[in-house]
């Protein structure tokens, strides 16, 4: 690649991680230059987008009664005002920043129990009045284990779907507050503050969370109340709340799956949550109502498992597949398939060839899912998922959290990973061009990094466009972005892909960028593989034709790392050598760094404390495009 080029891509990265200094940099205003007495000026417009913006959209505050009886003490106006780029004081009392602002934050709080454990605290009336709730306000104030039962009871009543108590008053009074701080903190252009919140299915303890995100202004988001699940737990009811609401006040919203990894292979099953068949009308709803799936978070990624992708040597990342949510049920072998997205992607096709329409058509993204009120998930200044799990000496050899009598703990905090992010190619930080931008899939997600990834796939494309100086211009003029569908293959066509990468700033440079494709054949059976398409320095593939690996600097005692190894950018224009037009499939990009440090490893050398062998020293961040899908013509 050309220096030139190679310097654009990074200005272009560092730009976006700088943006938020309120200034703007300008070219000083001119006279206009004149052709036949006709001004003339360079357009300045773009109709697409021309800039990734960072973002977390799935945060819970002292709101959601998970967080805030876990000792979670910041509101959401905390957690706006920190993804803004303020500094706050977390609820262990230590001092805390991001080292680049977010552009968008949606704060996700739980809708069952909705500013319950506030209302405990300050003992609110109307919950004291009521005998369920003053026996719950007895066991917040006696603390200790009397407060870890409450806890385990209202967790239970989630698996259980029978509400302890009466909150819709409660409900509504601290949605309008959660609202009000959105609308204070949305700055169209600077910050974009989304109201949203969380629906909380939990059948059995099998994690079925969505989190809900309006496009809207407080003025429609408040003519509604949040959905619980104590409504019900079905996700088809959970779409007749979104269609309804939209119907209502003319607004949108979408919904957002999470942690599949921990659905007991419910959230992607080969069958509705009543046991019927899928038929086309389920799976248009579906793909409409959900069209991006969280990929990655602290509480594990969902990419895919070693025993669904034996051959991907870097499937066993940050893996949380023992058991269900709610650790009432140890995973089984033929639970994984329906608990993470690739193999849900290549079923996907399945069903679009028998029934027309595809219920697991996924962009994807990365989140947080902190109960902390802080999007803070660097592996350098990672504060973990609650409060017990902030920066100390002792969380490394913290106890699991959340443990409940008669359930298997889940993984203790060192177990979480430091992740993750969404990233939105959209064409300004307002809540109505992400929110489409999300809508249409243009999308990616990364493990916490701010790796830099575009890529357009089309029929035209050839070697060398990867390096235009309009790359953009370009790849949408004669392709489709990522989360986009092609067709229209003409005789001995071939999809081609241009893909460029570029490292975080900040942060390690690339390994490799891999191409995965899934595909079904005619008699209906699925198939993946994974191509390597670009790399660093002049590694070859051995005959097994895997590449190997780049290599590790990772000094585990200083937790350090050198970019001596690996590639600050890297493009390619590739052209798919397996591809049938005959067969539906999809293909997306995942971007590998080199590897480096841990957070674990980051903590140890920071507090002097002994070096975990329960976790990796060392990790290889990533990011995840969204898929780009093929249909043959006339389908």
């Amino acid at each position: 690649m050309n220096t030139g080029l190679k310097s654009a891509l990074l200005l272009t990265a560092i730009s976006v991680a700088t943006i938020h200094t309120g200034r703007a940099d300008t070219i000083a205003a001119k006279p206009p230059n004149t052709k036949d007495g006709q001004p003339y000026s360079i357009p300045t417009a773009k109709t697409h987008p021309i800039r990734v913006f960072w973002g977390d959209a799935h945060l819970h505050t002292e709101f959601s009664f998970d967080a805030g009886l876990m000792g979670t003490r910041l509101t959401p106006e905390d957690a706006f005002r920190f993804a803004r780029g303020e500094e706050v004081v977390s609820t262990t009392g230590v001092p805390a920043k991001l080292r680049h602002p977010l552009d968008f934050l949606v704060v996700t709080d739980h809708s069952n129990y909705l500013g319950l454990p506030v209302a405990l605290r300050e003992g609110d009336p109307a919950i004291v009045a009521d005998p369920a709730g003053k026996k719950l306000y007895d066991g917040f104030k006696q603390g200790g284990e009397a407060g870890f039962k409450l806890f385990a009871d209202l967790a239970g009543s989630l698996s259980s779907n029978t509400p302890l108590l009466d909150t819709a008053p409660l409900l509504k009074s601290t949605w309008a507050k959660s609202v009000a701080a959105a609308e204070k903190y949305n700055e169209p252009g600077r910050f974009t503050a989304f109201i949203g919140f969380e629906w909380t299915s939990m059948p059995g303890g099998n994690n079925l969370h969505h989190n809900v995100i309006f496009r809207d202004s407080g003025e429609k988001a408040l003519q509604v109340l949040p959905l619980t699940t104590f409504d019900s737990e079905d996700p088809e009811k959970l779409w007749a709340y979104l269609a309804a609401y939209e119907k209502k006040t003319g607004g949108q919203a979408i919904s957002i799956p999470h942690n599949s990894n921990l659905s007991g292979g419910l959230m992607f099953a080969d069958k509705t949550f009543g046991g019927k068949p899928f038929d086309k009308a389920y799976a248009e709803a579906r793909a409409k109502w959900e069209p991006v799936a969280e990929i990655t978070q602290t509480k594990g990624d969902s990419e895919t498992d070693p025993s669904v992708s034996p051959d991907d040597e870097f499937a066993n990342f940050e893996r949380w597949d023992k058991t269900n949510i709610a650790g009432s049920q140890d995973d089984k072998p033929e639970d994984q398939p329906h608990n993470y997205l690739r193999p849900a992607l290549t079923r996907g096709l399945r069903f679009e060839q028998e029934l027309g329409a595809n219920p697991y058509k996924y962009g994807l993204i990365g989140s947080s899912d902190n109960h902390t009120a802080l999007s803070m998930v660097a592996a350098d200044n990672f504060f973990g998922a609650l409060p017990d799990a902030e920066p100390s000496p002792t969380r490394l050899n913290h106890a699991p959290l959340l443990v409940t009598k008669g359930r298997k703990p889940l993984p203790p905090p060192s177990e979480m990973a430091s992740s993750g992010l969404a990233a939105v190619w959209a064409t300004e930080n307002t809540r109505e061009s992400l929110f489409d931008a999300i809508r249409r899939r243009e999308v990616y997600a990364t493990t916490g990094t701010r790796i830099t990834v575009r890529l357009f796939a089309g029929w035209d494309f050839k070697q060398g466009d990867a390096e235009r100086s309009d790359f953009a211009d370009y790849g949408y003029a004669h392709g489709v972005p990522m989360g986009g569908d092609l067709s229209g293959a003409h005789a001995g066509q071939k999809p081609t892909l241009v893909i460029q990468a570029a490292k975080d700033p900040d942060g390690a440079n690339l390994d490799r960028v891999q191409v995965i494709k899934g595909w079904v054949d005619a008699q209906g059976q699925t198939h993946e593989k994974i191509f390597d398409v670009a790399w660093s320095g002049d590694r070859k593939a051995g005959a097994d034709g895997k590449l190997p690996l780049v290599g590790s600097t990772v000094d585990v005692d200083n937790a350090t790392y050198s970019n001596s190894i690996g590639a600050p950018v890297l493009d390619t224009a590739w052209t798919d050598p397996t591809f049938n037009p005959a067969e539906r499939a999809y293909y997306y990009i995942r971007v590998i760094e080199i590897p480096t440090p841990r957070w674990t490893t980051i903590d140890s050398k920071r507090f002097g404390v002994a070096l975990l062998k329960t976790v990796p020293p060392a990790v290889t961040q990533r990011a995840y495009s969204s898929p780009v899908w093929y249909a043959p013509s006339g389908t």
